[in-house]
């Protein structure tokens, strides 16, 4: 074991005004970050443990925190719950940079992190849409690297070709190089956990993989070539296959097992609407293609609730999880292996 899997587990604490706190507090006091340390304001923290009903006084030793920022000068016991506020997504930003900064000198062995608000980063001047942009951006300032959001639980594993941008401006950023450049870094995800010759399932975009042309040609011009450069390759793709039941195929229950190890889908909502119906308490985020593990729940700031001590911290500690076995475990696969 090296060096950096001896190293704690990076956990940011996110939006402040979210319930991002309240895991952490929960994973705290459960035992869940004996190998972590708390990345932010220990103040925040405090918000959490509020929301659980606990004093400080009752809480186990610890957590261990660094990078806190207790000059940032706002009183985190006043601020309201559940609004979107500048100061927070500041905050929720900052202490994302000082864990991709202590992960990239070796001082971590992978990030964890709760939900962020995007229009609080808007909000606080910040230009990116969300946790896989700027951990894209600050991994590697001079050259950032090309990078996936994975969204994997018990049952499917699904890797989006884009992300957090518009429905129009996604299917026009759509080419032959990005949906190629996404089989190639599914494939290297999941052989580096363990399976050889993984099975790559590429949906399309339009309504029965395009029909042959009838309903869209991106299919035709750019899907189906990039599949096949990526068998020439030597992976194991297929496709383009109807994106209404693609994760029918691909889903693994105990009844039967899937025809595919992952699935590869052109837009966000395309592969995640299937991942989140199967539920969220399992659902981890993994960004692929960083220089080092990150993980998340799959669920956001549910500004709706936080403050209220209800919280579900299942997908949290599965992420916390999931980070452990990527690290720890060499080989070892994530989700239904």
């Amino acid at each position: 074991m090296n060096s950096a899997a001896l190293a704690p587990l990076l956990v940011t604490m996110g939006d402040p005004s979210g319930i991002g706190p309240e895991l952490v507090a929960r994973a705290h006091l459960v035992g869940d970050l004996q190998d972590a340390v708390v990345v932010g304001d220990p103040a925040v923290f405090q918000r959490g443990l509020r929301a659980c009903g606990v004093a400080a006084a009752d809480v186990p030793p610890g957590p261990r925190f660094v990078g806190s920022n207790p000059a940032s000068g706002v009183d985190w016991a006043a601020l309201p719950w559940g609004r979107v506020d500048a100061r927070c997504g500041a905050e929720a930003a900052r202490c994302l940079q000082a864990a991709v900064e202590l992960a990239r000198s070796g001082q971590g062995r992978a990030i964890v992190t709760a939900p962020i608000h995007k229009e609080a980063l808007a909000a606080a001047g910040l230009t990116y849409p969300g946790h896989t942009e700027m951990l894209q951006a600050w991994a590697n300032p001079e050259e950032p690297p090309p990078v996936r959001m994975m969204l994997a639980n018990d049952e499917l594993r699904v890797v989006l070709v884009t992300i957090h941008q518009s429905l129009r401006t996604a299917i026009e950023a759509l080419n032959f190089e990005r949906v190629l450049q996404t089989i190639a870094i599914t494939h290297q995800a999941l052989q580096a956990w363990g399976l050889t010759q993984p099975r790559i399932a590429v949906a399309g975009l339009n309504p029965h993989a395009g029909e042959g042309g009838l309903f869209g040609r991106e299919e035709i011009d750019f899907i189906a070539p990039a599949i096949e450069a990526a068998r020439a390759q030597g992976i194991e793709a297929s496709g383009p296959h109807a994106p209404d039941t693609v994760f029918m195929r691909a889903r693994h229950t105990p009844q039967r097992t899937g025809a595919f190890d992952a699935v590869v889908a052109m837009t966000h909502d395309h592969g995640l609407i299937p991942v989140k119906y199967l539920g969220l308490d399992q659902g981890v985020n993994i960004t692929l293609g960083l220089p080092f593990v990150r993980t998340s729940p799959d669920h956001g700031t549910a500004f709706d609730i936080a403050g209220k001590g209800l919280a579900d911290d299942r997908s949290f500690r599965a992420a916390l999880a999931t980070a452990r076995r990527l690290t720890l475990q060499p080989g070892i696969s994530v989700g239904f292996h």
